[in-house]
């Protein structure tokens, strides 16, 4: 089970079932999967939700649901992603529709990034940025990131970006 992790806007805590609607929104909006593989099929986003869930389960870390401390409304998600075929955990972020804009992807990323350095005692995180992602780069830059060049993820071009350590 995640901690709960709070900022002044936002709540970082497990996923919960009622989230799910949010979470199918998202993945079925072709905008705001243009960098991250395409659409998906509630179905399929099913199956992302519930591994977003598991991954706590089986790695102890994962992603935070974020949702509005005032409202629990969900609205996005951010956290370590840590599938096998990465070789470390990657800092990601994204919003669901509707709240891109207000700071909150910076504000998440960075308590989750915080988190991850003190209570996992991790190295300098990593995250995967598509080149195009403009308002991802500039997240990651917001976040003192800096570029480390050009690869590929699941045969998709990305930027890798190397975060500051541990204050």
């Amino acid at each position: 089970m995640p901690p709960v992790l709070e900022t002044p806007r936002l709540r970082l805590r497990e996923w919960r079932l009622q989230d799910f609607d949010a979470f199918a929104a998202f993945r079925a909006s072709a905008e705001d999967q243009a960098y991250v593989g395409g659409v998906r099929s509630r179905e399929q986003a099913w199956g992302e939700f519930c591994a977003k869930a598991g991954e706590w389960q089986v790695r102890g870390l994962g992603t935070f649901l974020v949702a509005r401390r005032d409202t629990d409304a969900p609205v996005g998600y951010s956290g370590l992603w840590y599938p096998p075929d990465i070789d470390e955990p990657e800092l990601c972020w994204s919003l669901f529709p509707g709240y891109a804009g207000k700071g909150l992807a910076t504000e998440a990323a960075l308590a989750a990034r915080d988190w991850a350095y003190r209570a996992l005692n991790l190295a300098p995180l990593m995250s995967f940025v598509h080149p195009d992602n403009r308002a991802s780069r500039a997240v990651a830059e917001r976040l003192g990131a800096r570029s480390e060049g050009e690869t590929t993820l699941r045969g998709e071009p990305r930027l890798r970006y190397r975060h500051p350590g541990p204050a």
